[in-house]
């Protein structure tokens, strides 16, 4: 078997190598040189290393072997913001030879070296928008990202059908099962697979326990917690630990929080610290007037107060922030002038802006359902952040303890090596089911065959493996059956509806079924850009909006409405547990607003929803549009009409082509 030899050939590797290599003026650590000598060969590979180790040094040397080849690369990356990070280290280097493919935009396609976010290299599998034939690597980053429950089939997906030819370079924080995720990959791909597995960290790491009236305490000498004062402990005042960092020369600080109001109200609680010197003042302050013209950022109210803070040395990061707001602050950490930074879990993701001290506010976060103590991974991954290399001696990690519910054996799970392993999330999307039905007929079982999920289920009993199987093989034959009555597929091939979809990723019944319902040709393009915004709004808890006004859509709501209504009661009909979700038009009078000229401080009076979640909401209505423009080219009239719609709705702020090339 495949997946024999590839642990025949780790468990046969002995010591890593320790022949000295320098590449692009980096001498070579162990995993560098076993990972460089693997592309060498041709082998795919599974790299998993700490945080900040030097996995991305391996990922371009295999995009410069391939373009020394004459072949092209292609770097997958879990989010945008990743990917046109990647994409601007890769373009210092590579200038424009590089192409970036996100779905909010598409910049220099035919380009030797591709950065994608993983769902655009999936979708390009099916729908042969690039040219894959060239390709000789695919590199995942955060690989481990197909453990993500929304998310993760899109990964696997990837893996099971991607070209043949194609070898992969597979990049990961630690995990527990590397080797029989390795082993799967071997086996689905029929190719050598090399796995190489780190846990030497550049920079090592000191982890600290801060507990109310005690102090911080190595974490490897706490047996025991200090016993509480009453019924409860008293509440810690989070500034001294602050104090004594600051006194201790142990900045810049990054201060993880698990909600975007606690980052910024210990920003403000802060805001007085004053970390910078009068000439460090000085720079901050160019340096932020200099990022803010490149980027065309109009001075406001949230602007203001990012500015009085930074100029003290201290800043705040997270999702709800304007975009341009995030890449001003993420620049000035980079260059070193934020003292202390608090920001949310995201911050840590494959951006390297390494800190020499990480705080945890807490070891607890919501976790969709409740709140729960972090995964091994997730805290690993934010405390791989302290400790920059040929800086810092040491990386200091300190854990505020204020919450009873955290035991003595949660802190040594999440010190330990006993990483969760990656489990399958294989769930076929109907855009994928409508593409192999087409290409595999009655084969497509064959997908789920070749599935991670299958393949972890092959170690159960008999019994399991068979319950299983036909638990899966019944949800496609669900959906298939859904499908062929909802119009979409033959039983053979695929309608007009199956084709329309097929180049719709995400909410692509929902979209079809507008298309076909003719709405779109009655509906004036800010109606449009209203009904493909309510396709995609998803609701955050507590945010409020204006209501729309009955005569943005008037009778055409209710239709649009029912149109989604019917599909979703089919769908249900088929005991498919619910996945089409209906239409959402609680953001429609400010998508009105907006597609009217408005600016972000005009539409403030509509909602208290933040600023960059209403980006984000507009910029997949832009992303949506764009899909059905091209799903649809017999329509000329229509498909003018949708491209006027995406220009009225991306400009400032939405526009990401302008936030990219500032």
């Amino acid at each position: 078997m495949p997946g024999k030899k590839s642990r025949k050939r780790q468990q046969g590797a002995g010591p890593e190598e320790e022949t000295t290599r320098v590449w692009r003026g980096f001498t070579l650590n162990p995993f560098q040189v076993r990972s460089f000598g693997t592309v060498d060969r041709g082998d795919d590979l599974l790299l998993s290393a700490p945080t900040g180790a030097g996995k991305t040094l391996v990922a371009e040397y295999a995009v410069e072997k391939a373009m020394e080849d004459g072949r092209k690369a292609i770097y997958t990356a879990p989010i945008k913001a990743l990917s046109n990070q990647k994409f601007r280290d890769f373009r210092a280097i590579l200038g424009d030879q590089v192409g970036l493919m996100t779905g909010d935009l598409t910049l220099n396609p035919g380009a030797p070296l591709l950065i994608m976010t993983t769902e655009i290299f999936r979708n390009t599998i099916f729908e042969r928008s690039v040219d894959l034939d060239a390709a000789r690597y695919v590199i995942f980053d955060e690989i481990h990202f197909m453990d993500d429950p929304e998310r993760g089939t899109v990964w696997e997906e990837s893996i099971i059908f991607a070209p043949p030819h194609i070898r992969f370079i597979c990049l990961s924080a630690t995990v527990s099962n590397l080797n029989q995720f390795g082993e799967w990959i071997e086996t689905v791909r029929d190719s050598k697979i090399e796995t190489i597995r780190s846990t030497d960290r550049p920079v090592p790491l000191t982890h600290y326990l801060f507990f109310p009236d005690h102090g911080p305490t190595r974490a490897d000498r706490v047996k025991k917690f200090p016993r509480r004062h009453g019924r409860r402990r008293p509440r810690i005042n989070r500034s001294h630990l602050l104090d004594r960092l600051e006194r201790e020369g142990r900045l810049p600080i990054l201060y993880f929080c698990f909600s975007r109001k606690e980052c910024e109200k210990r920003a403000r609680e802060n805001r007085r610290r004053g970390l910078l010197n009068r000439e460090e003042r000085e720079r901050m302050s160019a340096l932020f007037s200099e990022i803010c013209d490149s980027y065309v950022v109009e001075p406001d109210a949230a602007l203001l107060e990012l500015k009085s803070l930074v100029l003290q040395g201290v800043g705040y990061h997270h999702a709800g922030l304007l975009p341009q707001h995030k890449e001003i602050v993420e620049r000035l950490f980079t260059a070193g002038m934020l003292k202390l930074l608090f920001t949310t879990e995201t911050f840590a993701l494959g951006i390297n802006m390494p800190a020499r001290t990480v705080i945890f506010s807490s070891l607890r976060k919501f976790n969709g359902v409740g709140f729960d103590t972090l995964m091994t991974r997730e805290y690993q991954q934010m405390a791989g952040r302290a400790g920059r290399q040929g800086i810092d001696t040491e990386g200091l990690v300190y854990s505020i303890l204020e919450d009873d519910r955290v035991s003595p054996g949660d802190v040594r799970r999440l010190l330990s090596n006993d990483v969760e392993p990656i489990r399958s999330r294989f769930n076929l999307s109907y855009n994928t089911l409508i593409n192999l039905h087409t290409r595999l007929g009655g084969e497509i079982f064959d997908a789920w065959e070749k599935s991670f999920n299958n393949f972890q289920w092959k170690r159960t009993s008999r019994k399991k493996r068979e319950r299983n199987r036909n638990k899966q093989v019944s949800l496609i034959r669900k959906r298939l059956a859904f499908l062929r009555e909802a119009g979409y597929i033959r039983e053979v091939g695929m309608t007009d509806k199956g084709q329309a979809a097929a180049l719709i990723n995400g909410y692509e019944l929902q979209a079809v079924e507008i298309i076909h319902s003719g709405l779109l040709d009655r509906m004036s393009e800010i109606q449009i850009v209203v009904v493909v915004s309510a396709i995609v709004f998803e609701e955050r808890k507590r945010d409020l909006f204006r209501r729309m006004d009955r005569s943005v859509l008037g009778p055409l709501r209710r239709e649009a409405e029912e149109c989604i209504d019917e599909m979703v009661n089919l769908e249900r009909s088929f005991g498919i547990r619910s996945s089409l979700a209906r239409l959402n038009f609680k953001c429609g009078a400010v998508m009105h607003a907006w597609c009217r000229g408005l600016s972000f401080t005009d539409i403030e009076e509509y909602t208290n929803c933040s600023r960059g979640d209403l980006v984000r909401t507009f910029r997949l209505t832009v992303q949506l549009l764009r899909q059905i423009r091209k799903a649809m080219p017999s329509n000329p009239a229509l498909h003018r009409k949708l491209g006027t719609c995406i220009e009225i709705i991306n400009r400032d702020e939405v526009d990401a082509l302008r936030q990219l090339q500032a």
